[in-house]
């Protein structure tokens, strides 16, 4: 689905400060508004004005990648985007990624259906690529676009991509694997078996 407005559509010049604005956007298809201050996050809204929880806030400085939407196709942290600047635009998150039509690594009209995992994050299940899942979201979202434009990066350029990313629990290994075996690269990937690799 199209964009409401074009990207060069420019956010009105002067809000006021102590009023809500409109702020409608295509939300995993569907399109949907909320009310926002004009220094309101995007994280916020879709959290707590459109119940899309599954974004997570974790460092609201754009360094952790928790906050990582697709806004328009683009990955973006939401945490460093205002509501009123998304207004019009189409906003993807990961409770959308099981509904799209044609996802990373998909067959095109084959994909997955509503409430069933793409190949991406069916990987993440079974090389267990997650463990508290609190950056699950953001790097999922971060990959969907990344295979999107690099559909067979190599692990180097991977662990590139993932540094943008921070998580806690799991190393790195199990993402990595799970990327690597979903597009079909699963014997060219070196994990360092036994230790935690450092992206």
């Amino acid at each position: 689905m199209p964009p409401l407005k074009s990207a060069a559509t420019p956010v009105a010049s002067v809000l006021a400060a102590d009023a809500r604005h409109t702020v409608t956007v295509v939300l995993n298809g569907t399109p949907r508004t909320g009310q926002a201050h004009p220094r309101l996050l995007l994280s916020d809204l879709l959290r707590h004005e459109l119940g899309a929880h599954g974004t997570r806030v974790g460092c609201e400085h754009g360094v952790c990648g928790a906050c990582t939407v697709r806004i328009d196709g683009v990955a973006q942290r939401a945490c460093l985007t205002l509501a009123v600047q998304a207004d019009g635009r189409r906003i993807d998150t990961v409770e959308g990624l099981s509904q799209s039509n044609q996802g990373p690594n998909e067959v095109p009209n084959q994909g997955p259906t509503e409430g069933r995992m793409t190949a991406l994050q069916e990987a993440f299940r079974r090389h267990h690529a997650l463990q508290c899942g609190f950056c699950t979201a953001g790097i999922l979202m971060s990959l969907s676009d990344y295979l999107g434009r690099n559909p067979k990066p190599t692990e180097e350029e991977l662990r590139d991509m993932l540094s943008g990313h921070l998580c806690r629990c799991t190393g790195y290994a199990g993402i990595v694997r799970a990327v690597m075996d979903v597009t079909g690269q699963a014997a060219a990937c070196d994990t360092r078996s036994g230790e935690a690799a450092h992206v």
